[in-house]
């Protein structure tokens, strides 16, 4: 379950010893318990990265606490569902885009990077300094990387 928000309250002592509430923030869960395939039990996954967007929802990346695999899940559907199952999100090499820096890409476009034989999800895209265009990637087994697209030699 993905708790939403945990409030946090941070006092100080003044001259006089007694307690000052200084500042109240909000902070996000990290965690969230879902089942994991390869333990085949439900088991602490900790979000990695940002949450992407898409059409089809809010995705974010999940790795297991202790197996450290990670699975692409669907945060819009774990909220209101008791069985998280559905919200995770299996795909293949086959259904994600072979990546070309020659290519263009869009945010939350599914990639295939063939070296590194890791599959990652666009979380932005960035103007380098030299006035070319990179993509951020979140991969499964490589966390996030930075990808040059549209080059043209």
């Amino acid at each position: 379950m993905v708790s939403k928000m945990a409030s946090i309250t941070t006092s100080k002592l003044d001259a006089n010893q007694t307690p000052v509430t200084t500042k109240t923030r909000n902070r996000r869960a990290k965690y969230i318990t879902l089942y994991s395939n390869f333990l085949m039990k439900e088991t602490k996954h900790e979000l990695i990265g940002d949450p992407v967007i898409t059409e089809s929802g809010k995705h974010q990346w999940a790795r297991c606490t202790r197996s450290h695999h990670s699975q692409l899940i669907n945060l819009d559907s774990i909220d209101g569902e008791n069985d998280k199952s559905k919200a995770i999100i299996s795909f293949t090499k086959n259904d994600a885009r072979k990546y070309s820096p020659r290519e263009n890409y869009s945010v939350g476009d599914v990639i295939f990077h063939k070296v590194w034989d890791d599959i990652g999800i666009v979380q932005r895209k960035d103007t380098m300094s030299t006035g070319g265009n990179a993509i951020i990637v979140q991969f499964e087994k490589n966390l996030e990387k930075k990808l040059i697209e549209n080059y043209n030699v």
